[in-house]
């Protein structure tokens, strides 16, 4: 629905980070757009803003922000690229619920933004989402997109439909229950932020494991807690990913799941690396559309070493408890104390 709202008609070139979840590049597909992927920054593993205007074509029409794991983008500089190059600025705030960027929440940054309500997120109805924006044009459309077909009565009776609608009206039981959790939702967002605050205290003081980084700009959701993997800090002549892979396995015995849900970078994914998108090649066939556009994995080295040397902690969430997260450490602990022995045993 943000895609429809800022134009993005087919052929048009929409800019997104290599590292995010797929839901963010097939929302673009979704409208015949192309997406066009930039690399992250290495701390804040969200779309660089010192490579975005080298990305930027005569096709481009929108930027796409996506605030990843709960941290905001650093969106001043993305909104001055933006503003020069005259493109919208799309936030996906799917995991941004109560993000904040200098003081302004996630959702408020760009011209339109998208939150996701499903099942794992801050605000949840189990499914069903939020779109927002400030302005009316746009609002316009995306009310008509969410009806299954986008009517207009331009001075006759009856309707006339000018465009295909998606029909996205969650149900009403969907939409009460997410209103519902707007009253508890500050303080399960303070739980979230204690809990993260806990953690990023106390793996600061154990070696081989740090906790995310927030940058001043910033106050993350936390929608996951994202652990970085440091061999360097215990002495070990292995790598990041060597030692994510040992320590993985090794906190996993103690109860401890790690997990990811990228494997690589976006654009090696094969419905770009092959140009599969529906049809014969859509959006890519499409004559507007520019030709020499290569998704290539390799490109995008920060998303790859990103991919390769983090894990996301599960459970960093009421209604978890603090004694849930004191056993979490224990078990870092534990595993940085034998270091030597998960190597050992990480090929078992």
């Amino acid at each position: 629905m943000s895609m429809m709202g800022a134009g993005v008609r087919p052929g048009d070139e929409v800019l997104c980070p290599a590292f995010t979840y797929w839901s963010s590049a097939a929302g673009i597909l979704q409208q015949g757009g192309i997406p066009v992927f930039v690399d992250i920054d290495p701390k804040t593993y969200t779309i660089d803003p010192v490579l975005i205007e080298e990305q930027i074509t005569e096709n481009t029409t929108a930027i796409l922000a996506v605030h990843i794991h709960g941290l905001v983008a650093d969106m001043d500089p993305i909104n001055e690229i933006a503003a020069k190059h005259g493109l919208w600025v799309v936030e996906d705030a799917c995991q941004a619920h109560g993000a904040t960027y200098k003081g302004r929440k996630a959702g408020s940054l760009g011209n339109v933004a998208g939150f996701s309500c499903n099942r794992s997120k801050c605000l949840s109805g189990g499914e069903g989402g939020i779109l927002t924006t400030n302005d009316a044009d746009i609002a316009e459309v995306a009310n008509r997109c969410r009806q299954i077909n986008a009517i207009d009565q331009p001075n006759r009776e009856g309707f006339n439909v000018y465009a295909l609608g998606w029909g996205y009206r969650p149900h009403e039981l969907v939409n009460a229950f997410i209103c519902s959790q707007m009253d508890r939702f500050d303080e399960n967002l303070a739980r979230r932020r204690e809990f993260a605050a806990f953690l990023s205290e106390q793996l600061a003081d154990i070696p081989g494991f740090d906790g995310p980084y927030t940058p001043d700009y910033a106050e993350s959701c936390f929608f996951t807690y994202v652990v970085s993997f440091d061999p360097r800090q215990l002495g070990l002549d292995v790598s990041a990913a060597e030692w994510r892979k040992a320590a993985g396995k090794a906190l996993a015995a103690e109860g401890i799941g790690l997990g990811n849900w990228q494997y690589e970078p976006m654009p090696a994914m094969n419905v770009f690396a092959d140009k599969v998108g529906f049809g014969k090649g859509f959006p890519w066939s499409f004559p507007g559309a520019r030709q020499d556009i290569v998704y290539r994995g390799e490109d995008y080295p920060r998303t790859i070493e990103f991919i390769a040397t983090h894990g996301y902690l599960g459970g960093v969430f009421p209604p978890n408890e603090m004694d849930l997260i004191e056993r979490y450490v224990e078990g870092f602990q534990k595993v940085s104390e034998n270091a030597h022995r998960a190597l050992e045993l990480a090929e078992e």
